[in-house]
């Protein structure tokens, strides 16, 4: 009875470790390969290379190093000095059976032909219908004879670290192949404004930018773009723009030729624990608005300082998130935001601007008019301050109705010196109050401490450029 036990004990045991196994990892992925190859594509580019004219070398006349420097010029410029073609790789794959094609923008960035070979060996020439640089996306198009196949987008947010993917593509020139991983990690973030990558362990190599990435189902649920590595091979870590940025920029470029971002017109910062703190914010959540240009948000009261906690009836978490919420939303859509303000909220209904019309607009920073006080320097929290003059305004290129304390002078071991503040850097607020003399500092600090304050928040212009710095007051 005893070993009848053992043995379906044994067996149970067996069973489930072999379901383990085969949940843990598919027996082939030859069926999808096989299916979905046909719709993943090589792109080959041809760029013209202007020659850039430069000094010629100084060889005296029959010296033994002037055939040398002949041949190494005639090399480089062709026989002729004429411009040269320079030939580049990459992939894509198809999304509709009319012929659109999606890959990476610096696939073909400055490209002069772009051509599409496919798994069966066919060729088509193939025209950019919209590039956007921020998520490196580009859509083309080809004119086939016969529908073509193509594959479909999923929905990436399901994703999960642990999935298994598919990588497809021609890395490095040695035409279509398959390497399969897993996610590794979500919402990878590398230096773009609206990046939200998926981290894979698939092997991906340069020539795989552009192709897809497939879940288990078929479905494209990223666009390989990137890797990180020391020598330039796959160690394992390769990152996949997500299928749901991609969707809205792909649909954008198919309708206008151009993306069209929702621009809210505020530089903000991520909200710190002691900004929160010195703010009287429970929570160090939310986006901090450190200047409002005039743009949308100004129009509609919008002041720096406020911290923004909500942006079209969704919780804003920190910075990145409100930028690519907004960035997602409509242009000229009227949105309601939730801002956080000298104690209390309030809510603004602001029509969103288009991102790409405001990009390199110029910002103005208007202030208030100067008082009469003596520019005096005076130290507080490791800052030796002097207010503003017409002198100060002239050296630091000030607008002449620019007020605030000018630091001339930091403490290295000071906190404020750890925050990041330097010599030449202009404070022009402090507890959200504009600052016209060293007095005014003196009455913020004082005002913080009978609030109970253990922080006190000011607005600081580097170079131009406005933040927020909490600088503690124990030790005022």
């Amino acid at each position: 009875m005893f070993r009848m036990l053992a043995l379906t004990v044994l067996t149970m045991v067996l069973m489930l470790a072999q379901a383990l196994a085969a949940y843990a990892r598919p027996e082939s992925f030859a069926d999808l390969a096989e299916k979905f190859s046909p719709a993943v594509v090589n792109i080959t580019t041809s760029t013209t290379v202007a020659q850039q004219a430069g000094p010629a070398p100084m060889v005296p006349d029959g010296s033994p190093f002037e055939d040398l420097f002949r041949q190494f010029r005639d090399r480089g410029q062709g026989d002729d000095g004429r411009a040269r073609r320079s030939s580049a790789l990459g992939s894509g794959f198809v999304i509709s059976e009319d012929g659109y094609i999606v890959t990476n923008n610096h696939v073909i960035e400055r490209a002069d032909e772009i051509i599409i070979e496919f798994y069966d060996g066919g060729e088509l020439e193939a025209k950019v219908i919209g590039t956007d640089p921020k998520t490196d996306i580009a859509l083309l198009k080809v004119e086939a004879n016969a529908p073509l196949p193509f594959v479909s987008f999923g929905d990436s947010d399901t994703a999960r670290v642990g999935d298994w993917v598919i990588a497809m593509g021609n890395p490095l020139g040695q035409g279509f192949s398959v390497s399969a991983g897993i996610v590794s990690a979500r919402n990878r973030a590398l230096s773009g404004t609206y990046d939200d990558y998926i981290q894979t362990d698939a092997a991906i190599n340069r020539g795989n930018s552009g192709g897809p990435l497939f879940d288990m189902d078929g479905k494209v649920v990223g666009v390989n773009t990137a890797i990180l590595s020391p020598n330039g091979g796959s160690i394992g870590i390769g990152f996949s723009m997500a299928s749901n940025v991609v969707t809205r920029v792909i649909d954008q470029l198919q309708e206008f030729g151009e993306t069209r971002r929702g621009w809210l017109g505020v530089r903000i910062q991520d909200v710190t624990d002691d900004v929160a703190e010195a703010i009287g914010l429970d929570i160090a959540a939310g986006a901090l608005v450190t200047d409002v240009p005039d743009g949308p948000a100004a129009d509609a009261g919008m002041l720096a300082g406020d911290v923004i906690t909500s942006f079209d009836g969704v919780k804003v978490a920190d910075t990145r998130e409100l930028v690519r919420q907004v960035g997602n939303t409509e242009v000229g859509k009227s949105v309601r935001v939730v801002v956080f303000r000298e104690g209390g909220t309030k809510t603004l209904k602001i029509t969103l601007g288009r991102r790409e019309d405001a990009e390199g607009m110029g910002d103005d920073i208007v202030g208030e008019d100067g008082s009469d006080a003596t520019p005096e320097a005076q130290t507080l929290m490791g800052l030796t301050l002097t207010p503003l003059d017409d002198e100060l305004r002239g050296q630091l290129e000030l607008p002449g109705d620019a007020v605030g304390l000018v630091v001339q002078d930091i403490d290295p071991l000071s906190e404020a010196y750890e925050k990041g503040l330097r010599a030449g850097d202009l404070v022009t607020e402090a507890g959200q109050q504009k600052l016209n003399s060293v007095a005014d500092l003196e009455d913020r600090i004082e005002q913080a401490r009978e609030a109970g304050r253990k922080t006190l928040l000011l607005l600081v212009r580097s170079n131009g450029q406005p933040r927020f710095v909490a600088l503690s007051l124990e030790d005022e």
